[in-house]
């Protein structure tokens, strides 16, 4: 059914897996819209109560994939994207599932922002994170706004997506942006026990009080999507992103000069 994922349903347990290990579970078009699928069909399972999601390989995800937007064959079509990435997000947010992100090695860009949209994040201690749309001339987009909003406020929000610092789990935990942090290589060993954990507690409960919550926000997670995709394909027409792009590839420093 999916190509860039994997989704096991094992009773009241459900694990996605980001499935691109070649390429660090960095997002191409076909994942950004397998994930969206996966969330929408995970929101009218009423059985499932937990789901983890987790990265093969070396990493959670490196973000969005720089290589797939510049590929002069198949190019991404940024306005499509933008309805996946908007459409997995808004889906994460609404799970009736209690979520859990398991990181380990980058977490970064829209792999970050997915895993912000979590309920709890459990991360390596030497996994890297950051929203680090910055570095080519890009916002955050998959919700970052409003993910990074709703843990550590808009003051902090703004330094951490103007900075695109690289944290290590400590630091990201510090900041308020990750909820436990576990020896490298045993976060899948963690976040199954942080799963039983919640099977085992009155978790009807906790499920109607995220509804409770999570249902006032709403209205601005779609506004915050949809500001997104339009200042996205805005940016990406800008000479700072196409200089940013440029400078990855050519593996050097970026000169931006603000247009």
């Amino acid at each position: 059914m999916y190509t860039t994922i994997k989704l096991s349903l094992e009773g009241r347990l459900a694990r996605l897996t980001l499935h691109r290990p070649q390429s660090m579970n960095a997002m191409d078009d076909t994942m950004m819209k397998e994930l969206g699928d996966a969330f929408e069909s995970l929101k009218s399972n009423q059985d499932v109560q937990v789901l983890i999601i987790q990265g093969e390989g070396k990493a959670f995800s490196a973000g969005g994939d720089i290589k797939k937007m510049i590929d002069p064959d198949s190019p991404m079509d940024i306005g499509k994207v933008m309805v996946d990435v908007s459409r997995l997000a808004k889906a994460l947010y609404g799970l009736p599932q209690i979520t859990i992100a398991a990181i380990h090695g980058a977490a970064a860009g829209l792999g970050f922002s997915m895993a912000l949209g979590c309920d709890v994040i459990i991360a390596e201690e030497n996994s890297k994170l950051a929203m680090n749309f910055i570095g080519i001339g890009l916002v955050p987009d998959g919700a970052g706004h409003f993910f990074l909003k709703e843990r550590i406020g808009v003051p902090q929000a703004k330094q951490l997506i103007w900075s695109g610092e690289l944290m290590k789990a400590e630091v990201a935990k510090e900041k308020g942006l990750v909820d436990q942090v576990v020896p490298d290589g045993s976060v899948r060993q963690a976040s199954e026990a942080l799963a039983q954990q919640f099977l085992s507690a009155p978790i009807a409960a906790m499920l109607a009080s995220k509804k409770i919550l999570h249902e006032q926000k709403l209205a601005e997670l779609e506004n915050v999507l949809h500001m997104e995709s339009e200042q996205q394909v805005a940016m990406r027409k800008t000479k700072d992103h196409l200089e940013g792009i440029k400078a990855f590839v050519e593996k050097r420093k970026p000169v931006f000069i603000g247009e």
